[in-house]
């Protein structure tokens, strides 16, 4: 029988430790060719919203999962977030539906995953600052989960909104409560720029147009992670200095080079060049190409997000046909959930 899982049923079942280690064998996977992912369509379907259908199939583990993302812009308090998303997993051999997943605590939770392996890869081993440009629930996500690959002291974090830092600040305490966590540090910053300066390393979540960190902030050593701009060529979060200063590690080449706003900006203005994004996180994952090479160096993992990682596993619940289809664990909300701006 088919599982349907609600985003409850998977904050519960989901163990981010595990999604952790799931994450890093499916990049290696993609790096050693024992994954298959076509580079998606996005497909126009209303003024303002894109839909992105993106495909994978693991030859290891004998799934195909099919995730479907809209991205509607323009969406009131009415419509729902912004981002939604859908997760469809198939036996990669017989076709046959295995489970269908609400998209938002999954994705949510592989995007910290990937994040965390990427910062365990190529930041300095002796990072102690986490920085977050961005205060949403992709926030207390990441923290939860870059604490399982660094140990960090401190959190410095910038918001437009005091208010929006105040609730981060709560719903982090409710989840190192639940995940038995010592509390860490949280400091507020005045701007952008004052958490780049004060972190070594930087993760930015929001869904920005325009840039809100630039390259000329960048400090040596700094590794930092482009998370929350959505798969539009017109989005970006770090600019095109950021891009070229820095050795940029990507989770799939093909698809940064036609959805990453980044990628695609800093290459029209010349300012880099196709070559620059060649490295793929698999690939430094399975020592086939050099990630960080000196302590002094500014690496940048470039993170837009890749079919493969919708089925790390079929241990986890993320993408398990092991868990019931009619599970009683609905018992509460992800702490962090509940912040505004969820992204699925």
């Amino acid at each position: 029988m088919t599982a349907v899982l609600s985003d409850d049923d998977l904050a519960v079942l989901v163990d981010l430790g595990d999604l952790v280690g799931a994450v890093r064998a499916v990049h290696v996977d993609q790096a050693l060719g024992r994954a298959d992912q076509p580079v998606p369509a996005l497909v126009a379907t209303g003024p303002g919203t894109v839909l992105l259908p993106m495909v994978a199939t693991s030859h290891r583990l004998g799934l195909t999962a099919v995730k479907v993302l809209t991205d509607a812009r323009d969406n009131g308090p009415q419509d729902g977030p912004a981002q939604q998303s859908t997760v469809i997993l198939l036996d990669a051999r017989a076709g046959t539906r295995l489970a269908v997943l609400a998209g938002g605590t999954c994705t949510r939770m592989r995007t910290a995953a990937a994040t965390a392996v990427a910062t365990d890869a190529l930041a300095r081993p002796d990072s102690r600052i986490l920085g977050l440009v961005g205060a949403g629930p992709l926030a207390v996500e990441h923290v939860a989960a870059l604490r399982r690959v660094r140990d960090f002291d401190d959190v410095v974090i910038w918001s437009r909104s005091a208010a929006r830092v105040e609730q981060f600040r709560a719903a982090l305490r409710r989840r190192e409560a639940t995940d038995d966590l010592p509390t860490i540090e949280v400091r507020a910053a005045a701007d952008p720029r004052g958490v780049v300066a004060a972190c070594d390393v930087l993760c930015t979540l929001t869904p920005a147009h325009t840039p809100v960190v630039e390259g000329d902030w960048f400090t040596p050593g700094l590794h930092v992670n482009a998370v929350g701009a959505p798969p539009r060529p017109d989005h970006r979060e770090i600019d095109s200095r950021g891009m070229a200063r820095s050795t940029v590690v990507v989770d799939s080449t093909d698809v940064v080079l036609q959805k990453s706003g980044e990628v695609l900006l800093s290459l029209a203005d010349g300012t880099t060049t196709p070559g620059h994004y060649r490295t793929e996180l698999g690939a430094v994952l399975a020592g086939l190409a050099p990630g960080r090479t000196g302590a002094d160096e500014i690496t940048l993992f470039d993170s837009v997000g890749t079919p493969c990682r919708t089925s790390p596993s079929r241990r986890s619940p993320c993408t398990s046909t092991r868990v019931p289809t009619t599970p009683s664990c609905a018992r509460r909300r992800p702490p962090g959930s509940d912040l505004p701006g969820s992204t699925p």
